[in-house]
Formats: C-alpha cells, sequence, structure tokens
C-alpha cells in the first residue's frame, strides 16, 4: 500500500528545491531530478500543486510532475496475485 505523504513548505535556491516531506526538510539538486525545473523561471517554479493524497507535485506551465516517492527513493513492487490452493 501506498504511503501518504504530508507536503508542507516548498521552495527553491538557485540549483535546489527545498521541500518539507513528513515533517523532514529535504533538498534535491534540480538538475538531477528535473531539467524543466531546473531552467524555469520563478514564475513557472511558483505556480505549483500538491496532490490531495500528497502522492506528487504538478508544475501546469511546465508539464511536469513529480512523485515524493520518486523524489525519495521509494519503490513499490507490483503485487502478485494469490492462487488458490486445492481446488
Amino acid at each position: 500500500m501506498k504511503k501518504v505523504h504530508k507536503i508542507g513548505k516548498l521552495r527553491f535556491t538557485e540549483r535546489e528545491l527545498i521541500i518539507i516531506i513528513d515533517n523532514k526538510k529535504y533538498s534535491f539538486n534540480m538538475l538531477k531530478i528535473s531539467d524543466k525545473l531546473a531552467h524555469a523561471t520563478e514564475p513557472e517554479r511558483d505556480n505549483y500543486n500538491i496532490s490531495p493524497s500528497g502522492y506528487g507535485i504538478h508544475w501546469p506551465l511546465l508539464d511536469e510532475d513529480l512523485s515524493i516517492d520518486g523524489l525519495l527513493g521509494i519503490k513499490h513492487l507490483p503485487m502478485r496475485k494469490k492462487h488458490a490452493v486445492g481446488i
């Protein structure tokens, strides 16, 4: 089951995205996470929406999306089918 994240304050420096996720501060090098964000203008970066479930962030002017699990390096394995035994 995927965790719902609590996304707090989000801001940018010249090279980093700094964000509070689940009450912990993280910083990400924009060149490593998104070429679009790295080269965006301040108004483009500042126009974003956080998904209600805390799953990700969307920048409509850039048509860019980042998943919180992806930023945190959380990987989800596909669910395995349960096989009936003795049928």
